[in-house]
This record gives C-alpha cells, sequence and structure tokens, in this order.
C-alpha cells in the first residue's frame, strides 16, 4: 500500500513539472464503460462473454506534450469471487492507476491510436489491497476539437495471485484549457508563383520564370524581346524584326524572307526582284501586302503610316505619338508596372494591376481616413476646431506624407438643420478650417483641394439625433495625382 502511493505521488509531481514547461497542454475528464473479464486469465474461456462483469470510470486526463498523455482512472466494479472463495459470490472492487499513454498522431487528427503502460492499485473487499501494472492499446476518435469517443482494452497484471485479468472500456474524454495565441504574426509575403522574386500582381508572366527587366517574362534566345513578344523565341534576333534575326540584312526578318541568305527586296519580300512588283505609295511594301496601300508607311507597320516608330499602325495605336508595345495596342508602359499608359491612373509610379496602375493604399491608413469623418469634431455651429480633433488631422497629416502621388479633397457636410444656405456656408468654412490646419502641418496646398455640400449629400436620415450626426462630417478622399 505504501509503495503505491509513492509512485502515485512521483507520478503527479512529474506531470507538474512537465505542465509547467508547457503552458500550451490541455486537461480534461474521461467517462466510461467498463467491461472486466476476471475469468479467462484464470482458467476460464476468453470468448465467455456472458461471464464478463460491468463497471465505470472516471478519470483525470493530461497532455504532457503533442503526444504523451497522463491518464488517472477511478474505477468501480462488481466481478466474481476467485474460484477457491468460500462463498463464490460476486466481489466489488475498486482501483486507481496512474497510466501513460503514447499517442501515435497529433492531437488534431480525427482518429488518433495509442499504446498504454502503468501502475495501480486495486481494493477488494473480499481479498487483500494488490498491486497491478496495466498494458494495453486504445483509439480516440475526435467528435470536436476538445471531445472524443476513448476505445481502449488493456492487460492487467497482478502481483497477488490468480488476480490477473482484462479490462476493456468504451467511454467520452473532453479536454480543456485554452491554446496559448502565438505572439508575433509573420507578415505575408506577397505571392510569385514562379519564384522570380516579382510578385504576381506585378508579373506579366506570372507563371513562367523571367527577368526584371522584362517584367518577369522568360527570354529563351536572350536577345532582349521576351518570348510572348518575340516572333523567332528560338533565334537571337533584332528588336526591330520582333526577335527574328535578319541573315541576309536586307531588311526583311529571316522568317518572313523567302530568300534569308540571299538579299533581296521588301517589296519582294527577301528575293532579288525578276518582275517588277507594284507599290502604289513606294513605302517598299507591295500592294498585294501593304494595308494602307495609298499611303506611304514602314515595313513594320504592315504599309501604314506609324507616326513614333513602334510598329503598331496609326489606325490601331492607341497611343500613336509615343512609342509603345504591341501588347498594350501602341502604348507605352512608363514606371513598369504592367499596366499601360493609357489605362494607368498613375502612369509616372508603380502600382497593382488591382489599383489600376497606382500604389497601393495601406487598410490602416483607410480606416484612418474613414474614422475621420466622425472623429473631427467643431464646436456647435461653428467652423472652430475642438482640441481632440488634432490627433486626428495629424494622423491625416502623416498619411499625405507617405502617398505623395496622392492628393486630397476634403468635403463638408451638415444636416438639415437650420437653412439650407446656413449650412451650405458652414460646411464650406469647416471644410477649409481642416485645409488650413493640413497646411500648418507642412501639407502643400497644391496638393488639396477643399469644398462644402451643405445638407445635400446626407449618408443617414435627418428624422433622429442618431442619423443627424452622422451626416455632420468632413470626409478625406485620397485621389491620384493627374499627370
Amino acid at each position: 500500500m505504501r509503495i503505491f502511493f509513492k509512485t502515485l505521488f512521483m507520478v503527479l509531481l512529474i506531470s507538474t513539472i512537465a505542465n509547467a514547461q508547457n503552458p500550451e497542454l490541455k486537461s480534461g475528464v474521461t467517462f466510461k464503460k467498463l467491461f472486466l473479464d476476471y475469468q479467462s486469465q484464470n482458467g476460464g474461456n476468453f470468448s465467455k462473454f456472458n461471464d464478463y462483469r460491468h463497471g465505470f470510470e472516471i478519470g483525470y486526463h493530461r497532455m504532457l506534450s503533442n503526444k504523451v498523455a497522463l491518464s488517472l482512472p477511478l474505477r468501480y466494479g462488481v466481478v466474481d469471487t476467485h474460484f477457491d472463495s468460500i462463498n463464490c459470490l460476486k466481489k466489488r472492487i475498486a482501483s486507481l492507476d496512474a497510466q501513460f499513454q503514447y499517442q501515435f498522431n497529433a492531437p488534431g487528427r480525427k482518429i488518433i491510436p495509442f499504446v498504454m503502460a502503468g501502475i495501480g492499485g486495486v481494493y477488494e473487499d473480499e481479498g487483500d489491497f494488490n498491486m497491478q501494472v496495466p498494458v494495453g492499446l486504445g483509439f480516440y476518435f475526435r467528435l470536436a476539437p476538445h471531445a472524443f469517443v476513448n476505445l481502449q482494452s488493456e492487460f492487467r497484471y497482478s502481483f497477488a495471485e490468480d488476480r490477473n485479468n482484462l479490462q476493456h472500456g468504451i467511454g467520452f474524454t473532453y479536454l480543456f484549457g485554452k491554446t496559448e495565441t502565438p505572439k508575433e504574426v509573420t507578415k505575408e509575403m506577397p505571392k510569385d508563383s514562379d519564384n522570380d522574386g516579382i510578385p504576381d500582381d506585378l508579373d506579366l508572366c506570372p507563371n513562367a520564370f523571367g527577368a526584371k527587366e522584362l517584367n518577369g517574362c522568360p527570354d529563351k534566345d536572350g536577345d532582349g524581346i521576351a518570348d510572348y513578344m518575340d516572333k523567332c523565341p528560338e533565334f537571337k534576333g533584332l528588336k526591330e524584326f520582333g526577335g527574328c534575326p535578319d541573315t541576309d540584312g536586307d531588311g526583311v526578318a529571316d522568317n518572313e524572307d523567302e530568300c534569308p541568305k540571299v538579299a533581296g527586296t521588301k517589296a519582294n519580300k527577301g528575293c532579288p526582284e525578276v518582275n517588277k512588283i507594284k507599290d502604289s505609295d513606294g513605302d517598299g511594301v507591295s500592294d498585294d501586302e501593304d494595308q494602307c496601300p495609298n499611303q506611304k508607311g514602314s515595313a513594320d507597320a504592315m504599309g501604314c503610316p506609324d507616326k513614333d516608330g513602334d510598329g503598331v499602325p496609326d489606325k490601331d495605336d492607341k497611343c500613336p505619338d509615343a512609342p509603345g508595345l504591341r501588347i498594350y495596342y501602341g502604348c507605352p508602359d512608363t514606371d513598369g508596372d504592367g499596366i499601360d499608359d493609357s489605362r494607368d491612373k498613375c502612369p509616372k509610379v508603380a502600382g497593382t494591376v488591382a489599383n489600376d496602375g497606382c500604389p497601393e493604399i495601406k487598410k490602416e491608413d483607410k480606416k484612418t481616413l474613414e474614422v475621420a469623418m466622425q472623429a473631427v469634431q467643431f464646436q456647435t455651429g461653428s467652423a472652430i476646431l475642438k482640441p481632440e480633433s488634432n490627433i486626428v488631422l495629424t494622423q491625416i497629416a502623416d498619411i499625405m506624407s507617405r502617398y505623395p502621388d496622392f492628393n486630397m479633397n476634403i468635403s463638408g457636410h451638415t444636416d438639415n438643420t437650420g437653412s439650407s444656405v446656413a449650412n451650405q456656408t458652414l460646411s464650406e468654412k469647416r471644410a477649409k478650417a481642416c485645409y488650413d490646419f493640413l497646411i500648418k502641418k507642412g501639407v502643400s496646398a497644391a496638393r488639396m483641394s477643399f469644398v462644402g455640400f451643405g445638407e445635400s449629400r446626407p449618408i443617414s436620415t435627418n428624422e433622429n439625433e442618431k442619423g443627424r450626426t452622422l451626416n455632420r462630417r468632413v470626409e478625406f478622399n485620397l485621389v491620384p495625382k493627374e499627370n
């Protein structure tokens, strides 16, 4: 008896130390229905299930690590007395174990098999107290993050004679406690599918490894022309020929030259002229290939005028006065962000596709501007700023310094209390008060404008005080600079 309690004390001490080192571990309780087999290990028949007796278990469960657990089950049941018993009657037993489990899967899995071993003390109302060593296996079936169905079978070796037995249980385990929230959250990196160092939202070829100077697109032949624009991606060529070579130097690229090793004329498809080919406008492109046969143009533009010389005919060129790329219908991409200047709202500053070519405004800065609508406060019926407004206006000045490519529109609004004329005047004065404050904080007047709308643009009802409070506001809107 003394040995049992010493052993149990050591187990609890180890559990306490382990838990002190692992603040994220969970403890719980177990409930089981038991089937007790004292017959098969003492001369009886294992398959004679009618001889099994019943019992119950309640216990304490503690996770010592992700895969090691301590269980302290308290059990009560009724079994047949030993065959040599004088009365040959049923007897009550009670036991307390310390069992260690090794779980083969982490706690988050649906099914967790385990093996167990331990030591326990058993009290019999007829017979002596005896020590037993249980070993066995079992399964946890997860119903919810903290709730499990538990199946367990164990063989129990007894230090007393004729007391070896089998015990099988089915029940429920519930773990409680909270897992610590990580102190640091890793900042999510921009997605880069091809791992070429260029985020997908800026990469013209997001699924193919490429060079930064080619906006993330590959260049197989190394001629400085991205493969998707290269008419001859397997052969190093010249930019003016769309990436194709001109072996005979006659001004006709090899892919269009019917005589690539003999110098010829453009009008004769790169072959020496034998019979004069008709070229009405004299631009070197025969009328049968000239898309503008009566207008002198260039061969690169299929015989049509090409004012900016980018190879895109003026009639198809969305930017005829600025050299551009065919993929952008003749428009350039000045800031190299993958959005041509005709669609780029910030053509001189690299941005994202999602923001129409302009730099993204951070969520926290958008939130500050949204809160400012109600946070900027004035004295009743006037345009005099309350002292508490200085904090949010100073934050807006900081935002303006972080987004030099944006201007700001400041608009004042009122509810419908009073005359519309007075409300219009008050809204203008309040917008200007904010404008003047930001100038004092170092924001250039050239980057801001202010206007008052009076009561004409409510965002809520004017039928109650809550709605009127929302309508009394000053809005701060960042807009890209016009180039």
